[in-house]
């Protein structure tokens, strides 16, 4: 009995870490943001008209986020952060995007900022909150509006798996994401905590069934990827050592459906692509866009397989 409480405890140990992650408050996000010298362009957005919106989860709770609206553009990207952070990890793409006349919708992921819900599920009910996203984009442009979504770490698996169950967007790029949830959780139990996958895994994913109702191991963009038409451009750092960036080229690889592209940024880490190299990011992306006829035709691409 005193083992089993013991494997029990360490059970649940393992799912508070895994499912509560420790959240930064949101302006502390900002600040982290500015001090890393990430978010370079923060002065030029300051200056950008600005709606804060709050958006209701299918789930009960409220998302809340900022629009940036171009004057009489159709054109919106919806943009997801990453773990423990908040939507102003989010912003330092938003240039990106503006400067070809998109609008820009940031928000806080559930569990995460300003927005509601009671623990991070990894798109497993994050999915449909992006969905709800795109839903009142559609409700405010008309269902003739051309939506594409962005996401960094957690926010890139959580579009791969919208991308799963909603035709409705244009295109999705993915930047660091995990292709299954379950070989993410065996790669940082071995790295970060040197301890064995069995028991704690199987209690973890015992104790989330019983208490947030979901089976993590459902979490996997990679087994839904193959049938994704929406165009996909993935992007990782070749030197991520938290995601493998294997797991962007095992799901490029696996999309068999619709356009597909990939960047391996050089000497980039996890979540670092942009920061590395700004205009090569900012050129995979425009050759991206412009292979799918989402903005102006760029130059013959030299990069895009």
């Amino acid at each position: 009995p005193i083992a089993l409480l013991v494997l029990l405890a360490a059970g649940y140990r393992f799912y508070r870490i895994a499912f509560f992650p420790k959240v930064f408050p949101a302006m502390e996000t900002l600040k982290m943001e500015l001090d890393g010298e990430r978010l370079l362009n923060y002065p030029e957005i300051e200056t950008w008209a600005r709606e804060v919106i709050h958006i209701h989860s299918p789930y009960g709770y409220e998302l809340f986020g900022y629009f940036y609206p171009v004057k009489d553009s159709q054109k919106t990207v919806i943009i997801s952060h990453g773990i423990t952070i908040s939507l102003y990890g989010s912003l330092k793409y938003a240039p990106i995007f503006r400067q070809h006349g998109f609008n820009v919708l940031v928000y806080d992921n559930r569990f995460h900022g300003h927005s509601g819900g009671r623990a991070c599920t990894f798109g497993y009910y994050e999915k449909f909150d992006l969905k709800a996203v795109v839903d009142w984009v559609i409700d405010r442009f008309g269902s003739d509006a051309v939506i594409g979504t962005h996401g960094e770490s957690l926010g890139a698996s959580i579009t791969l798996q919208h991308a799963a169950i909603d035709s409705r967007i244009a295109f999705a790029i993915s930047d660091c994401p995990f292709s299954d949830l379950d070989q993410l959780f065996r790669l940082r139990l071995r790295k970060d905590y040197h301890l064995p996958i069995f028991p704690l895994l199987p209690l973890c994913g015992w104790i989330a069934r019983q208490l947030l109702n979901f089976n993590y191991k459902e979490v996997s963009p990679i087994q839904k990827i193959g049938a994704v038409e929406t165009p996909v451009l993935f992007i990782h750092g070749d030197h991520d050592t938290y995601i493998p960036p294997s797991m962007s080229v095992d799901m490029h690889r696996r999309k068999i459906r619709g356009v597909r592209a990939i960047y391996l940024a050089k000497n980039a880490k996890h979540a670092e692509a942009l920061v590395v190299d700004r205009e090569m990011y900012q050129a995979r992306v425009d050759e991206f866009l412009s292979s799918i006829g989402q903005i102006a035709a760029v130059a013959e691409s030299r990069y895009l397989v």
